[in-house]
């Protein structure tokens, strides 16, 4: 089955509230689509004679050494499209290799995601994303609880002073979760009684001293998601960050940015091979992955083609879109001439229809 077909086989699946909500972006959702189609403005310019029958597809990643190149990036209420939720897609990740970046608004605790991916393999890396609370104590719990379950680093989501204003949500009358479903994260938080809930709020006050706090009270690797202009790559860097995703939040927030992979060659260029740069957003083919390592990404997230595996199939529709995109992208590398990620360089990207 293809990513388009799981994609098909969950719209045919999900009530079309919930569709919309995975589906959409903000306002006229010119930056959704634009993600996409943005990939088909670039090719790849192959080596020839270079290759070799093994390659190495390979990357180590913040506490996640020898993980694959395509990571499950981070997505919200797995619950909502499939009873088993965010514990199939660990499982699944696990046993694909790949890292799962598991959110705050993750309808299962992060403890628990974190003991499925182990099931399937007990080296299984599990990153928490988060963003910085309004009040200290609640970001400082949160990062307490992604440590004490075991997660390799955490992903501080950046790009959301306020919500974005997604369209299909506010025609539906999407705003919260239906009962008997929760960000169960929330729960128990500083602030709140014993199992209520506290709010997701987004805070344009936070600025780069919080973030720095955050570097500063873990243990933990920290990257930082939501980059998208070089002088803020920069400046992650010099707070600590482990790693920078170049994301535009999958078009869910702001609708006049650019795509993702067309900010990656100067995100790269700013950070100067310091820390791995990651891209999502708009990746859904292993030909996609390849570019986008050869603009210098370390490796890629996914976010909506793994919701429509799991609506269409669980752990195992999960499984097959992970595996799909690797072997796209382990296909694309020897047809490029590569043995290895790092064959594939920007060197070889050119636009369609003629050179830089």
């Amino acid at each position: 089955m293809t990513l388009r077909a799981f994609h098909d086989s969950a719209r045919n699946i999900l009530d079309p509230v919930v569709y919309d909500y995975v589906a959409g972006g903000a306002d006229e959702e010119r930056v959704l689509s634009d993600n996409e189609q943005a990939f088909d403005r670039y090719a790849l310019l192959p080596r020839v004679l270079s290759g070799d029958g093994a390659r190495d597809t390979a990357v180590d990643l913040p506490g996640a050494r020898r993980a694959a190149p395509v990571i499950v990036a981070p997505t919200a209420f797995h619950r909502l499209v499939h009873r088993e939720g965010e514990r199939a897609t660990a499982r699944a990740a696990a046993a694909e290799g790949a890292v799962l970046v598991t959110g705050v608004a993750a309808t299962t605790p992060v403890h628990e995601v974190v003991a499925a991916a182990r099931e399937a393999d007990p080296e299984a890396a599990v990153w928490f994303q988060l963003y910085p609370h309004p009040r200290r104590e609640v970001t400082d719990a949160l990062v307490r609880r992604a440590e004490e379950a075991g997660c390799a680093a955490l992903v501080v989501t950046v790009d959301s002073p306020v919500f974005g204003r997604r369209t299909r949500d506010l025609r539906n009358g999407f705003s919260d979760l239906p009962a008997g479903y929760a960000a169960e994260n929330m729960r128990g938080l500083p602030g709140s009684g014993p199992g209520a809930l506290t709010d997701i709020p987004m805070s344009a006050s936070v600025r780069w001293p919080d973030f720095a706090a955050i570097v500063r009270g873990t243990p933990l690797p920290v990257l930082i998601k939501g980059v998208l202009h070089p002088d803020d790559a920069l400046l992650a860097v010099e707070h600590g960050a482990a790693g920078v995703f170049v994301s535009n939040h999958g078009g869910r927030q702001c609708d006049v940015v650019p795509a993702a992979v067309d900010c990656l060659p100067a995100v790269c260029g700013a950070v100067a091979g310091r820390v791995p740069v990651l891209l999502d957003g708009g990746v859904r083919r292993g030909a996609d992955v390849a570019v986008a390592l050869a603009l210098g990404a370390s490796a890629v997230g996914v976010g909506r083609p793994v919701v429509w595996g799991l609506a269409a199939d669980g752990e195992a529709g999960v499984r097959r879109v992970l595996g799909a995109l690797r072997d796209e992208y382990d296909h694309t590398l020897a047809l490029c001439g590569g043995r290895r990620n790092s064959d594939l360089t920007a060197g070889m990207v050119v636009r369609r229809g003629g050179t830089w």
